[in-house]
């Protein structure tokens, strides 16, 4: 088991885009398929033609288990590329999620699997299977370049993307970050402002001088 992977799944992608910095969260449509889900795990990354499927179909058997297969399908919403026969399949190999710049299908049953599907829509229609695409190749994915062995993580506000030689660095400052909003909320519980936490106060009061001026 990847512990730094189990770390990063116990964090909210807000903290863990802070600890980042600007450019690694996907676009806002990507999204999960059910609000309960989450996935965490090393990028698969999957380069599919529109509306064909067959690549995916090959990653499937072909990435490490416990990899979340991230899937560059030219932003496909014609048709569902992945839905619940191969999340069963996917489940049945350790697979921890997957993440499609395209659409998906069969929501509801993918939800009742409990198997983590983000994507930029949901469309019932169908798929050729042509082309075996392109596998564990440098991609993007919901505007953000991916590597192959980036660590992915998505929960309902989005995806976030870390690459893989800077994820320990990300990841104890996400976890720092996670500590210190723990001891704010406690602030605020005890009667304290944001104002005062934050030391905005100043900068109000600046704005208010020279709105006067």
């Amino acid at each position: 088991m990847d512990d730094m992977v189990e770390r990063f799944r116990r964090l909210p992608t807000g903290n863990i885009c802070d600890a980042r910095g600007p450019g690694g969260n996907m676009v806002s449509a990507i999204r999960p398929v059910c609000h309960k889900m989450r996935l965490a795990g090393r990028a698969y990354t999957v380069k599919i033609p529109a509306g064909d499927n067959l690549g995916l179909h090959r990653a499937i058997y072909n990435a490490p288990a416990g990899s979340v297969l991230v899937v560059d399908a030219e932003g496909y919403a014609g048709g569902g590329v992945f839905g619940d026969i191969m999340a069963t399949a996917c489940q049945a190999r350790g697979i921890s999620g997957v993440v499609i710049d395209g659409a998906c299908r069969d929501a509801v049953d993918l939800a009742e699997l409990g198997f983590a599907v983000f994507s930029g829509a949901v469309n019932p229609g169908g798929t050729v299977k042509e082309n075996p695409g392109e596998l564990n190749q440098t991609i993007t994915c919901g505007g953000v370049v991916v590597h192959p062995g980036d660590v992915v993580v998505g929960d309902l506000d989005g995806v976030v993307v870390v690459p893989a030689e800077t994820a320990q660095s990300v990841l104890e400052k996400a976890e720092q970050k996670n500590r210190d909003e723990g001891m704010v909320r406690r602030r605020l519980l005890a009667g304290e402002s944001t104002l005062t936490i934050f030391g905005l106060e100043g900068k109000l009061k600046g704005g208010e001088a020279a709105t006067k001026a």
